[in-house]
């Protein structure tokens, strides 16, 4: 049923927990997951000239340690991985690259948030990819 699976991640505690669905559901179906990490450019233009090429390098170094993360534990469940660190803004950038790469799925973390504290957050990157997702996302409470 899926073959191509997106799990982006950015790099806090919560893709372990995202990732042990990813690699549950690939394990189940022969998949491959593709790691991926979005250099979120509105931090790098959001810096003062002088110290953009200091926050894209941080930025680098997060990212390439968050996918380094997810490819370890992928790999230590010996499933297939493919991990890219690109740059964008991230909805956008998973959106294109689940279809880049002919995702089937998109599995992604979230904050558990209800109600009041929900409608709060409808700008969540998970948010807008659940809302703009051409496949199934599968969201994983991160709290829970």
């Amino acid at each position: 049923m899926y073959e191509t699976i997106l799990a982006p991640t950015d790099g806090s505690s919560g893709t372990r927990k995202t990732l042990e669905h990813a690699i549950s559901i690939a394990e189940d179906n022969d998949a491959t997951i593709h790691g991926l990490y979005v250099l979120d450019r509105r931090m790098y233009l959001a810096a003062d000239d002088d110290a953009q090429d200091e926050v894209m390098e941080s930025l680098e170094s997060d990212g390439e340690k968050a996918l380094t993360r997810l490819r370890n534990q992928v790999e230590a469940a010996d499933v297939p991985v493919k991990t890219d660190l690109i740059e964008g803004i991230p909805h956008r950038s998973i959106l294109s690259h689940a279809d880049d790469i002919g995702a089937d799925l998109i599995v992604m973390g979230t904050h558990g948030r209800t109600g009041r504290d929900r409608l709060a957050n409808l700008g969540s990157v998970t948010q807008r990819v659940i809302e703009n997702a051409d496949i199934p996302v599968l969201v994983i409470d991160i709290e829970s």
